[in-house]
C-alpha cells in the first residue's frame, strides 16, 4: 500500500526561462499550439488536470530560455485572461505577471462579422476590450462585440 503523504509531482527546474501556471485545463494545448511548442528546439515541460487548490485542476506549461513580449503576452491573454507568467533566472522566480486583458488587441483577434472591412481587406484587425469581468471585446471598424470565449485569432 502506498503512502498518500510522500506522493507528490516532480518536475524539471528550469534554469532560464518562462513558466505559464493556472492555466484551465481546457486551454493548455491551445496555448501550446499558439506558442507553437512543437517547434520549439529547447525544454518544454506540458503538465495538464494538476491538482490546484485554487482552480481544482489546471495546467502548466514550463518553457526553457524563453521569454515573452508584451505582444505575445496579450494574444495568450485573448485565449485565457488572467494565467499567471514566472519568469525564471538562474533557478530563481525574478518577475511574476499576470496575462490580463489589455485595453486593445491590434492584429490578434478575428472579427466575428462577414461584412468587416477587416474581413474583406488587407489590413489589422482592432478589438477594445469593452468590458474585462465580462470579457467583451469589440471591433473597431464594424462594431461587433465578441465574448472572449468565441473569439478566433488571426
Amino acid at each position: 500500500m502506498m503512502d498518500t503523504t510522500k506522493k507528490s509531482l516532480q518536475v524539471a527546474a528550469i534554469e532560464n526561462g518562462t513558466v505559464i501556471d493556472h492555466i484551465p485545463t481546457d486551454k493548455v494545448f491551445t496555448i501550446a499550439s499558439l506558442l507553437q511548442l512543437d517547434r520549439c528546439n529547447d525544454q518544454v515541460t506540458i503538465g495538464n488536470n494538476l491538482d490546484s487548490g485554487r482552480m481544482g485542476s489546471k495546467g502548466i506549461i514550463k518553457i526553457a530560455n524563453r521569454f515573452f513580449s508584451d505582444a505575445e503576452i496579450s494574444r495568450l491573454a485573448a485565449v485565457c485572461p488572467n494565467i499567471r507568467l514566472c519568469i525564471i533566472r538562474d533557478y530563481e522566480v525574478v518577475e511574476k505577471r499576470i496575462a490580463s486583458l489589455p485595453d486593445e488587441f491590434v492584429g490578434i483577434v478575428r472579427c466575428a462579422n462577414p461584412v468587416c472591412i477587416t474581413n474583406n481587406e488587407p489590413m489589422k484587425t482592432v478589438f477594445y476590450v469593452t468590458d474585462k469581468e465580462q470579457g467583451v471585446v469589440k471591433c473597431r471598424y464594424c462594431g461587433k462585440e465578441q465574448n472572449i470565449e468565441h473569439i478566433k485569432l488571426v
